[in-house]
């Protein structure tokens, strides 16, 4: 799955650790007046371009250039090029995406306090004011867009080109891999599909942890306007801890609920896989794919199907209340600040957006652990692929015969 793609998979991840930390320390210490560590002033498309910000995208693909070229000469891959400067390139984006976000963000304080002047008649606001900041939006959501079209065309070619790789890889070793069960589903369906799921977990990842860095320094310093929770009274960065308790509370919650659900998913795709051989074989023999022996396959299925939707059943009521819960738990945060007036209509929706911001960063797990599900028993089948070339025994669930009860 991944030496397939990546030169030395696990060295390359540490390097780069390695790399990331010694760059940032380069960049926001001895080079910061060059690179801009403090973020750009100003609310609009002009902070794209602004001074620090182009210094920080030079630096940047600087530094991702340094490290490609000594992997090129260290450890040359066919596919380095894709995996190297592609995935610097999709980290870049995706960090960019981001700080559309935050200009939005930023954009929330003085339009909606605008709106509040307007309707409260608490000074004069002209047409042209109301309409230059809708305009502003209109140039930040503008590039939003550029971007993000673009960006998903090119991790779309991106994870095909894994894809590509990972097809390779087990073609060229398929004498010892076409005697492990449904191997021809794993090289066609699990490649496909685990290709497909790292596109949309791979990507969400990196946005979650690209907008949890962001916003959290905005959260804290829009802390001070709250004084107080309810419940708890007055405690330092209330709307951090707020944030981060809520968040680690839902997803341990979940992670519990629904931890047999990635075995359940491997056995699901067996049994298919089982059902599936057996009706190719009954195509060409008529002495295969009889009667009982497709009802017993089948049987399978059903009963593996039936234990998976009773588990989802316990996942999902614990997931939709916990979600429903969620859309209104800002608003009783800030209810005692909201009362007391101490917060303007922009400086609320602000709060508001940089902690959605962040207790969905830190909630990363809760909306994508249907996935993660999926990816897990993947990854479960093509690691049995992995230990079958290198000559190592087979993971535990590839032998293990499991029953199938319903609790």
């Amino acid at each position: 799955m991944f030496v397939s793609f990546f030169p030395s998979p696990r060295l390359l991840i540490l390097s780069a650790f390695v790399w990331t930390v010694l760059a940032m320390a380069f960049g926001y210490g001895v080079a910061g007046n060059l690179i801009g560590a403090s973020a750009p002033g100003g609310v609009g498309v002009e902070i794209f371009w602004s001074a620090s910000s182009l210094w920080f995208d030079f630096y940047f693909a600087l530094c991702v250039a340094i490290f490609a070229g000594a992997w090129r000469v260290f450890a040359p891959h066919p596919w380095a090029p894709w995996s190297i400067l592609g995935t610097a390139l999709i980290l870049f984006t995706s960090y960019f995406q981001v700080q559309v976000s935050v200009a939005i963000n930023s954009w929330y304080g003085p339009f909606y306090d605008l709106v509040q002047a307007a309707l409260s008649k608490s000074k004069p606001v002209s047409v042209e004011q109301f309409y230059g900041e809708l305009s502003t939006f209109a140039g930040i959501a503008l590039v939003a867009v550029v971007v993000g079209v673009l960006t998903r065309f090119f991790v779309s070619h991106y994870i095909f080109r894994w894809r590509t790789a990972m097809n390779d890889f087990y073609i060229a070793n398929w004498r010892q891999l076409r005697t492990i069960e449904g191997a021809s589903q794993r090289v066609q369906e699990d490649t496909m599909r685990f290709a497909t799921t790292m596109e949309g977990l791979g990507v969400n990842l990196i946005s979650a942890v690209l907008t949890l860095l962001a916003f959290l320094p905005v959260l804290v310093r829009l802390s001070s306007s709250v004084t107080e929770l309810p419940l708890v009274g007055s405690i330092p960065y209330p709307l951090v801890i707020a944030a981060v308790a809520w968040s680690v509370l839902g997803t341990g919650a979940l992670a519990l609920i629904g931890i047999r659900l990635p075995g359940i998913e491997f056995f699901n795709q067996r049994v298919e896989a089982a059902y599936r051989k057996e009706l190719v074989l009954g195509e060409d023999d008529p002495a295969r794919s009889a009667p009982p022996t497709v009802s017993e396959l089948f049987g399978a299925i059903r009963r593996n199907y039936f234990r998976l939707y009773l588990n989802f059943m316990y996942f999902n009521i614990g997931r939709i209340v916990y979600l429903q819960i969620d859309n209104i738990f800002p608003y009783i945060l800030l209810g005692p600040t909201i009362i007391a007036g101490k917060i303007t209509l922009g400086a609320m929706n602000q709060i508001l957006n940089s902690f959605t911001q962040v207790r969905s960063s830190f909630q990363y797990l809760v909306n994508a652990w249907s996935t993660i599900v999926e990816l897990i028993s993947i990854y479960q089948r093509l690691r049995g692929f992995e230990a079958k070339i290198s000559g190592e025994p087979l993971p535990s669930i590839e032998t293990r015969t499991e029953r199938f009860e319903i609790f």
